[in-house]
């Protein structure tokens, strides 16, 4: 098998495995978040938490496929290793980025819910007037 081939494999391997365990890592470490965000909802947060490693995987490996075809062809055992290293640093870009996105979007939410649940403010029991100068 030549370079290519090497790295094509090597760059699946890597990418597919990485995906995985970072989908278990916040599949297993979001949930209390979620729960949190959902006001203790728990059969919500949990259908959330699923749907959203299905959609990682779904997004994720479908990038890892598709930069399979784009970029240049490395030549030599040199140009695979850069060649990967680049893909492989694209892809935990990718995952860096909806990670942080979904933790936004889940703050905004948990903080809207938080403010929805809070006390109405407490109405004033006295008036204080100010002296206007003439």
């Amino acid at each position: 098998m030549n370079p290519t081939t090497w790295m094509y494999l090597a760059y699946l391997t890597a990418s597919i495995s990485t995906t995985v365990w970072v989908a278990r890592t916040l599949h297993k470490n979001g949930r209390i978040f979620l729960v949190d965000s959902f006001l203790g909802n728990e059969p919500l947060a949990d259908s959330v938490n699923h749907l959203l490693v299905v959609g990682f995987y779904l997004i994720n490996i479908g990038y890892v496929f598709l930069t399979l075809k784009y970029g240049d062809k490395p030549a030599n055992a040199t140009g695979a290793i850069e060649s990967f290293s680049t893909r492989i640093g694209l892809v935990l870009l990718v995952l860096g980025a909806m990670h942080f996105f979904n933790i936004y979007v889940f703050s905004r939410m948990r903080r809207r819910a938080l403010l929805r649940h809070q006390p109405p403010p407490v109405p004033p029991d006295a008036v204080i007037h100010s002296r206007a100068t003439a």
